[in-house]
């Protein structure tokens, strides 16, 4: 177990000191930290203090449970499938990104022909932009009407009332990036 953490520390560090472009002597003066101490958690024969740990961790901008934790993947490939997808209004839409990120939603949007979808006005001051990617796009907020083709895209207030259609008889497909506001949902 001890001989896994201190193989974990040291592919941590090294990957996140690398990840950053820093050398062991940049690191040594931002953290107070000696740079042979550097050298010995990176090679893995080290056996740091907790406040040696803690010093790393505030140096690297992270917390202290990743310099110990097995070592994440330095990409990750997500299957289509494997995403989250709903279907609303005949409108199906998957997530793109696998990881929740604070305060931003990013969805595919894909209209058949003739489908529509009312929006959820979110919370007071979201912002919420609209590309589309393919076919044609009606976007209505708050009574007034938007016509969108391929390549287009509109930013509009998303805690207003909105809603999505494709008119046409060819399936549409749209981007929706939703950056939430700080107020509350009205």
């Amino acid at each position: 177990m001890k001989d896994a953490i201190a193989l974990h520390i040291a592919q941590n560090i090294r990957q996140l000191r690398q990840s950053r472009n820093l050398t062991q002597d940049q690191l040594a003066r931002i953290s107070g930290v000696p740079r042979p101490t550097w050298s010995n958690l990176e090679s893995g024969s080290a056996n740091p203090t907790i406040l040696v740990l803690a010093r790393i961790a505030n140096a690297l901008q992270v917390p202290l449970e990743e310099l110990i934790s097995p070592p994440k993947a330095l990409a990750k490939l997500y299957p289509a499938a494997s995403l989250p997808k709903r279907q609303r209004g005949g409108v199906q839409i998957r997530h793109l990104l696998p990881d929740q990120l604070q305060g931003m939603e990013l969805d595919r949007m894909e209209l058949p022909p003739g489908a529509h979808m009312v929006g959820v006005p979110h919370r007071l001051g979201t912002r919420e932009y609209l590309a589309c990617e393919t076919g044609e796009v009606e976007l209505v907020v708050s009574g007034e009407k938007f016509k969108l083709i391929a390549g287009d895209v509109i930013v509009f207030r998303g805690d207003q009332k909105h809603s999505y259609a494709n008119r046409t008889a060819r399936t549409a497909v749209a981007y929706s990036a939703i950056v939430l506001g700080p107020g509350r949902i009205h």
